[in-house]
């Protein structure tokens, strides 16, 4: 455990799947560009609100499988139990098999009540598409879990980009096949909401049919690895076998925290939803005009997701590592692994989020066609939020593998109860509207980084270097954002849109990275230690960068 390669071997892993959800990622917010102009605003928001509802019914049921099953996979793969390791496995499938079939029909049966909650009643249409996917994910969840306890994140990586190449082909043409016929149909029956809704269950129908190309894909390789599982098993001379009983009984003492925590972490979209809605009903809006302005919102949201990847990648990760570290009671391991994964996020986390400020505008009416002053005023405004949403999830997965499975249940419902707090004064008294969603999100992912970092104190002894992981990429991060500002401004006076907001881009790409190794930011060692390390190297020597 003290092999210095060892060590980074949770980052190199961290990289595959942070590279493959970029990808991911940035493959999900290319098809909804046009996705977002066939359904419109109003399709948008009740597609979109299909998939929060969506979202919190996974986590309720079978989210938490990876991680748990990695987890435990992870303990007993290095006490060298193989056998008890995969009896881990088969306990899971079953438990997910069931927990996510019960779900499924629960959602199909119920998703007009969940919706007419919501505000979105027309958004059951997508949501009742969705209902299989719930099953079929809690496979998946449970191959992947395997597979990452084993310390491979490649057959997770791989999944997840067939997975969204599938989902952009079938979503796109299953929302314009079915937009169509719904706006015939609203328009027999005087309801002109129907061609949006029938819109938004095409898009969602492209989800069902690539969480199952991904279940095949992990399937086969599930297969393919068969006679290496049962290899490693003969040569396990494990004297003591778990029963089933005591697995399920660690399964769920690992879930139910996971799933609370995670549930509150996420359910504040759909609470926010529910209160934004309700409080512009009660100052006199529609239902189309509130849910057009939350829909720019969304907007927002997906392209935050892609910086966000990085952490929600990282978390998972680096379970597995922490969780052997502390099974080997080395604190001083898990603290270097606590500090690279924070730094390693916030370096690549800060500098996005303020390049989506410095280029807001731009980037909106790239992606979406949308160039008002709302759209760019929300990219601006929830900068801070991808920081603290990246630093919060992170972090959240950091007191999991430390085995502090409690703690941010208990952190998210604190954050969560401020959180509604303030956002229900500023929607009624500050009349910034949407803005007030912005802010509140923001304050309740501050809290949460502010409980964790405490908890992890308290766990390992863990104070977080501050100049280099934060003090630098922020101020690096700020020239970056002045360079790229400037550049688009420039070139705007010769070209359109496209070109000067590109060529910003790799403006500010080059005088970050440029900056970041000057100032000592990243060192050289650290350069090296990365997939690829060595490349990089040689090309900032070349550019004399280093």
């Amino acid at each position: 455990m003290g092999n210095g390669s060892k060590n980074k071997d949770y980052l190199v892993q961290g990289t595959i799947l942070v590279i493959a959800s970029f990808v991911a990622r940035v493959i999900g917010m290319i098809y909804r560009i046009p996705l977002t102009r066939i359904l419109g605003h109003q399709g948008n928001t009740y597609y979109s609100t299909a998939n929060e509802i969506y979202a919190i019914i996974l986590m309720i049921s079978s989210f938490s499988l990876p991680l748990a099953v990695s987890k435990l996979v992870s303990e007993r793969l290095h006490k060298g139990q193989k056998k008890n390791a995969h009896k881990v496995f088969v306990c899971a499938m079953k438990f997910g098999l069931v927990a996510g079939g019960i779900m499924s029909l629960l959602t199909l049966a119920l998703s007009g009540v969940i919706t007419k909650f919501m505000k979105f009643e027309m958004a059951a249409y997508a949501l009742r598409v969705l209902s299989p996917a719930i099953f079929i994910y809690a496979v998946v969840g449970v191959l992947r879990g395997f597979f990452q306890g084993h310390e491979t994140m490649v057959p997770t990586a791989v999944s997840q980009v067939i997975e969204q190449i599938v989902n952009a082909v079938v979503s796109v043409g299953g929302a314009a096949l079915l937009i169509g016929y719904g706006t015939e149909l609203g328009r027999e029956k005087g309801n002109d909401s129907l061609g949006p809704a029938f819109g938004a269950a095409g898009g969602t129908l492209g989800t069902v049919v690539s969480v199952t190309v991904a279940l095949l894909f992990l399937l086969f390789i599930y297969v393919s690895y068969q006679r290496s599982f049962r290899r490693q098993m003969r040569r396990d001379h494990t004297k003591r076998l778990e029963s089933d009983q005591v697995i399920y009984r660690a399964l769920i003492a690992t879930i139910l925290p996971v799933i609370l925590s995670t549930v509150i972490y996420n359910i504040s979209t759909i609470i926010d939803q529910g209160i934004f809605g309700g409080i512009m009903t009660g100052q006199g809006y529609s239902e189309k005009e509130y849910s057009t302005v939350w829909g720019i919102f969304v907007e927002f949201k997906v392209l935050m997701n892609v910086p966000l990847s990085i952490a929600s990648c990282l978390a998972p990760s680096v379970v597995p590592s922490l969780t052997a570290s502390m099974t080997d009671e080395d604190y001083r391991a898990a603290g270097i692994k606590v500090r690279d994964s924070i730094r390693y996020t916030m370096v690549f986390t800060i500098p996005c989020a303020v390049g989506l400020a410095a280029l807001a505008s731009p980037v909106m009416q790239l992606v979406y066609g949308d160039s008002s002053a709302l759209a760019a005023g929300i990219m601006q405004s929830g900068a801070l939020m991808i920081v603290l949403y990246a630093l919060s999830t992170l972090t959240t997965g950091i007191l999991q593998g430390l085995g502090e499975m409690q703690k941010p249940l208990i952190h998210s419902a604190i954050a969560l109860v401020f959180h509604i707090i303030v956002l229900v004064l500023m929607l009624n008294f500050s009349g910034m509207n949407i803005y007030s969603v912005v802010y509140a999100n923001i304050f309740f992912a501050f809290v949460i980084c502010v409980l964790n970092a405490w908890a992890i104190n308290r766990a390992i002894g863990y104070h977080q270097e501050l100049r280099r992981t934060f003090i630098i990429p922020i101020l690096v991060s700020g020239i970056m954002g002045l360079a790229a500002y400037g550049t688009y401004r420039l070139f705007t006076l010769f070209a359109g849109v496209l070109f000067p907001a590109v060529l910003a881009v790799l403006v500010g790409a080059v005088v970050y990275v440029a900056l970041l190794v000057k100032m000592r930011g990243i060192t050289e060692r650290e350069l090296r230690g990365m997939p690829k390390g060595n490349y990089l190297v040689y090309i900032l020597q070349r550019l004399r960068i280093l």
